[in-house]
């Protein structure tokens, strides 16, 4: 390498820039297994439930009404065999009634369920209904000839998977028990039904139900006045969805939080000819069963900020071997940026073993003794190899800190890179970039020079 110190300060640039590549085979590396970590995760979840979506009750009344059809009668007569219309009573849209008021209280119990090396949290859930529903304005709803058929009506509720339904599930109102079936209702519909009669003869329904579930539970605020309360040991609940809660209590014991919601503040009508999922699916709210700090996230932010410390490493080791009569080689520079990209790899693949803080821990611990190493045997660094194995702890350390808070990780990397850039600026400040003759100022860090040994007489 070159003598100038601005030529080499060029030369190694050029070598940071050229760490993108085996930084970005291991970003792609860390983009793979996350894939195959999300479809196990999926396909577990899955098999125990997945995703919980409550919507309903609503009451479900049939109609009919007279319609006009033409009939034709082929009797080889030309005059009667012409077609003629009839009469004929018909079925026609069923009227959807949502509760006046809608209570529901669930109680959840997370768990976790393995394959291989992923796990995955689960949870089982209880849930209590208590709903009514207010039939005034059912007779508004009907057009000219259409009849109402009130003894067979049917309470409703939509779920997201009957599959994950366990337990008996109980339908009452008035101490009096309503068998439940499969909802049927065309396409890929799930859900519960039950045929209740004449509603006008009926007051409040109470229903208890148990199902599972995996990654979130949501709810449709379907009564005119919503009350709906969620509570578990879950300790990182994300809430989202339409409505955020009222009230929230999150702990490492777990969560509660409640709702209330008007009809009001959702577009959804009280009575209406509309179609079940499409009224009653369109403004959920909920909680997502959230992992914080997910290692494969992790890591590939960490891949991310690769070029970073590796560019940090490089400016260290150009700092404190500049003096040297043999500069480090670019070769050299490479293998020190192949450890350090290494490191993200090494960290993935012990994670999935030993959990992140442990594999984080192995996996720098390893870099850094290999690069001091390195710097003592490899650079003839000296006892100046401990300046570049101090560095790296620092650099790690604060990498650390970096990937465990998101909400202060630009913040924290902005402030690292500002104060190498400082000090490299302080550092170099008296630097003779183009490598003249002339005297030079000894820099502050530059090892002493030894005495000369006295002449013998």
């Amino acid at each position: 390498m070159l003598r100038s110190a601005g030529t080499r300060f060029f030369i190694v640039g050029v070598l940071t820039l050229f760490m993108f590549i085996p930084l970005f085979f291991v970003g792609a590396i860390i983009d793979e297994r996350a894939d195959y970590s999300r479809q196990t995760i999926a396909s577990i979840g899955e098999e125990w439930g997945g995703t919980q979506q409550i919507a309903g009750p609503q009451l479900v009344i049939p109609v009919e009404g007279a319609v006009l059809v033409e009939v034709s009668q082929p009797d080889g007569d030309p005059v009667t065999s012409r077609p003629r219309q009839v009469t004929e009573i018909r079925p026609k849209s069923p009227v959807y009634v949502y509760p006046e008021q809608f209570d529901l209280t669930v109680d959840t119990r997370s768990e976790s369920r393995s394959r291989g090396i992923f796990e995955v949290p689960v949870y089982v859930a209880d849930a209590d209904f208590a709903f009514e529903f207010d039939l005034d304005a059912v007779e508004d709803a009907l057009g000219p000839n259409e009849t109402i058929l009130w003894d067979q009506a049917e309470v409703r509720l939509g779920l997201g998977s009957n599959r994950a339904l366990r337990g008996e599930a109980l339908l009452q109102e008035g101490g009096e028990s309503f068998a439940l079936e499969p909802l049927v209702a065309g396409g890929s519909e799930a859900g519960i039904v039950a045929a209740i009669g004449d509603p006008r003869e009926r007051e409040g329904f109470t229903l208890a139900l148990g199902f599972n579930g995996a990654g979130a539970l949501w709810v449709a605020p379907v009564g005119r006045t919503s009350r709906v309360s969620l509570s578990g040991d879950w300790p990182h609940p994300s809430f989202s969805g339409a409505f955020l809660p009222d009230e929230a209590d999150v702990s490492e014991e777990g969560f509660s939080a409640r709702w209330t919601i008007p009809h009001l503040a959702r577009s959804l009508p009280q009575v209406s000819r509309g179609g079940f999922s499409q009224s009653s699916r369109s403004e959920v709210f909920g909680l997502r069963y959230f992992q914080p700090n997910d290692f494969y996230q992790q890591a590939y932010r960490a891949a991310r900020y690769g070029i970073l410390y590796i560019a940090l490493t490089f400016l260290t080791v150009l700092l404190i071997e500049r003096r040297q009569e043999k500069p480090a080689h670019p070769v050299q520079y490479i293998l020190i940026g192949l450890a350090q990209s290494l490191f993200v790899l090494l960290m993935v693949a012990y994670a999935e073993q030993i959990g992140f803080g442990a594999a984080y821990a192995l996996s720098a611990g390893a870099v850094t003794v290999l690069l001091t190493a390195y710097g003592i045997t490899g650079l003839r660094l000296g006892r100046r190899s401990f300046v570049l194995g101090a560095t790296l702890a620092v650099l790690y350390a604060v990498l650390y800190l970096i990937l465990q808070s998101e909400d202060y990780a630009l913040v924290t990397g902005a402030t690292l890179a500002f104060a190498a850039l400082a000090g490299t600026m302080f550092a170099t400040r008296n630097e003779d970039w183009y490598g003249s003759d002339r005297p030079k100022r000894t820099p502050w860090f530059a090892p002493r020079p030894k005495p000369p040994a006295p002449s013998e007489a």
